[in-house]
């Protein structure tokens, strides 16, 4: 009798919980495992903003080493997509732009931070037939990577509210014509929803 009773509690417990928290759950174990994409972000400061902060979005000139060529301003227009839908006013650059250049570009539109990033590594893997023709290196099959490094910072002050450092990582069942660039909305958006308290 208890063990049956054990029993029903346990399926009573399991059958409380969300049909999108298992799918939540299971997507992060997958990602976990290497099997779908990856993001892994770590962060300076558990600073938070308020909803109707005002955010300039820009990109450093800098080039990630390697044979991997994103294009010149990926991070600021992937970023802007991914803080869009949290931060109703948000701008990003047009070009990259050095970091005194985008304080000044911030403080002349009236934002009230500046989020600035860079491309820091990218490593694009072989992942189709014709990337397999021009390299022909087994070292070379497998997932892209790619690290991006933000600094958020108060217009005014210039003060440095946090820092961060995301780490990506392609999947197994995802690598196939992918690039570094691909794998930066998720890990983005999660950025935003992180800044407003919304995930950690």
């Amino acid at each position: 009798m208890r063990c049956l009773i054990l029993l029903l509690t346990l399926l009573a417990l399991g059958g409380c919980m969300k049909v999108s928290d298992l799918a939540n759950g299971a997507h992060y174990q997958l990602s976990d495992a290497g099997v779908l994409d990856h993001g892994d972000t770590r962060r300076a400061s558990p600073w938070r903003l308020q909803p109707d902060s005002f955010i300039y979005i820009g990109q450093g000139y800098f080039v990630p080493p390697g044979s991997a060529y994103p294009r010149p301003n990926v991070v600021a227009e992937e970023a802007f997509n991914g803080f869009v839908e949290y931060f109703p006013m948000v701008r990003r650059a047009r070009n990259p732009l050095g970091l005194e250049e985008a304080m000044s570009h911030a403080r002349a539109a009236g934002a009230h931070y500046l989020l600035y990033s860079r491309f820091a590594s990218a490593d694009d893997r072989i992942g189709t037939g014709d990337e397999w023709v021009d390299q022909e290196a087994l070292d070379r099959l497998g997932v892209d990577r790619g690290v991006i490094q933000l600094m958020l910072i108060e217009t005014n002050t210039r003060y440095l509210v946090d820092t961060a450092r995301i780490r990506n990582r392609g999947g197994f069942l995802t690598f196939y014509d992918t690039k570094p660039e691909d794998l930066l909305g998720p890990p983005l958006q999660d950025y935003a929803r992180r800044l407003l308290g919304l995930s950690e």
